[in-house]
């Protein structure tokens, strides 16, 4: 197979979400909804909060998907109607399953509420084929020492494997569709070939520095989401010049190529199954969180 190429480079937006906190969305953005099997990534912070001053995503419902939650700094306590509760600590990862529908809150932790502290993370929304949209909720809570981590043979590029496989590393997290999930540090002069199955669709989002990405070496800057499509190997660099190193979220998976009906927090087929999706919230069936 030939090289990837960058097919298309997205800037990313600064919205607000859950109790008033900002975050940097590559996508979806006008043009593109959906980066299938993908249906979102946040980049939460990185945000210094005074004591006091620390905000989440209280309360809320989701069905049909999937949310990924990796924490780079600071730690996020959260719960759900199910009965579920943790917390997530720096390089720990949550892989949550909707399926037919739970009640979820994602908050800083009480910790981080009273003292402040610095909040940095992602959440993924990662879709459900149709199959699996009405499974039971569950989740994978894999602390940072069960997360592999693999340096090139120059020691130039660096990955932590959340999902998927990278330099001979494969992740512990079972996934519902096959995806790759890494998160890749290059120092300048690394330049790295990153093997995905041929039929991945996917991403390379950088969140530091500059990323040169692609069979042609395309110069990503922070903030910047390349898009590609199937292929061989992706090629992965930072420019032996750079000032620093560059950070990069890579995400790729088999598209569904299934119909897509979305509103807020409920991913369906069909617009019936999203009104479907409220009748059950409003009437009690997703649950409440118990305290």
């Amino acid at each position: 197979m030939n090289p990837r190429v960058v097919l298309r480079v997205l800037t990313s937006t600064r919205t607000v979400e859950g109790g008033g906190f900002v975050v940097r969305r590559p996508f979806p953005v006008q043009g593109v909804v959906q980066a299938d099997p993908f249906l979102l990534l946040d980049e939460m912070g990185p945000v210094d909060y005074p004591p006091g001053e620390a905000v989440g995503a209280p309360d809320h419902p989701h069905r049909g998907f999937e949310t990924v939650t990796y924490v780079l700094a600071g730690e996020v306590e959260h719960e759900d109607s199910a009965g579920h509760r943790g917390k997530l600590g720096p390089g720990d990862v949550q892989w949550m399953t909707a399926g037919r529908g739970v009640v979820h809150s994602e908050m800083p932790s009480a910790r981080v509420q009273r003292e402040g502290g610095r909040v940095h993370g992602f959440q993924l929304w990662v879709n459900l084929p149709a199959r699996d949209k009405m499974m039971a909720p569950r989740y994978q809570e894999v602390p940072r020492d069960r997360i592999p981590r693999a340096t090139s043979e120059d020691g130039k590029a660096s990955v932590v494997v959340v999902a998927g496989a990278a330099l001979g590393a494969a992740a512990v997290i079972e996934t519902r569709t096959p995806i790759a999930y890494h998160d890749w540090t290059l120092q300048p002069g690394a330049d790295v070939e990153v093997d995905l199955p041929e039929g991945y669709h996917g991403l390379a989002y950088v969140f530091g520095g500059e990323a040169l990405v692609g069979a042609d070496r395309r110069a990503v800057a922070d903030g910047g989401c390349a898009l590609f499509e199937e292929g061989g190997a992706l090629r992965l660099g930072c420019d032996a010049a750079a000032a620093e190193p560059a950070r990069v979220l890579l995400v790729a998976g088999t598209p569904l190529r299934e119909p897509v009906a979305r509103y807020g927090p409920f991913v369906m087929n069909t617009r019936q199954e999203i009104e479907q999706a409220f009748a059950d919230f409003r009437s009690g069936k997703m649950g409440e969180i118990a305290r």
